[in-house]
């Protein structure tokens, strides 16, 4: 046999011999369960920083709120401060009005007495004013049970049911929050 046909000999065999497909099957198997599990990998990596942006979100907008909640209490405790205070100045200027009210304006000798009553009262009422207390008067006004306080009901076809007829003890609020409310008298529909 010469060179050509041992060649042609040798290339009939090994097209004779069956290929393993298992081998390449395999090997395809592995590396599409090696791609499938990096695909897994990274769904899991992605979901993670998913979560951890959204608590990242979370946690500023937690700060924000405790940062908006403490400012607004320090707002409030500077408001408020000194509602005890004035609460406790109210019976003084009560009776200071008493006073100015009751006191005998024809008598000679008391009138420096009176204008200095009056001036104090003015006084005290101009500071206590600068820090937002006001005093409520709500003559011939709808009742409002947020800022009066009915002492009595009195029939009055002249005057609309509901309507402040006098007022017993003003009432005052500091910054627009009620810290005593006005002692009224009420009209009611006749009957």
């Amino acid at each position: 046999m010469n060179h050509e046909e041992q060649k042609v000999e040798a290339m009939e065999q090994v097209e004779a011999q069956p290929v393993e497909p298992t081998d390449v099957d395999s090997e395809v198997t592995a590396e599409q369960a090696r791609i499938a599990e990096l695909e897994a990998q990274l769904e899991a990596a992605q979901q993670a920083a998913a979560d951890e942006r959204e608590r990242a979100v979370r946690a500023v907008a937690e700060m924000e709120n405790l940062r908006r909640r403490a400012a607004q209490d320090v707002e409030k405790a500077h408001k408020f401060a000194l509602e005890k205070f004035a609460a406790e100045l109210l019976p003084v200027l009560d009776n200071l009005e008493r006073a100015i009210e009751l006191a005998d304006k024809e008598n000679e000798a008391l009138k420096p007495m009176i204008e200095g009553v009056e001036l104090t009262l003015k006084s005290m009422q101009g500071g206590v004013a600068k820090f937002g207390l006001v005093a409520l008067d709500p003559q011939n006004q709808p009742f409002d049970p947020n800022a009066h306080q009915a002492m009595s009901m009195i029939e009055n076809a002249e005057l609309a049911p509901n309507t402040v007829i006098a007022v017993m003890q003003k009432g005052y609020e500091l910054n627009g929050r009620v810290i005593r409310p006005a002692m009224v008298m009420v009209s009611k529909a006749p009957a």
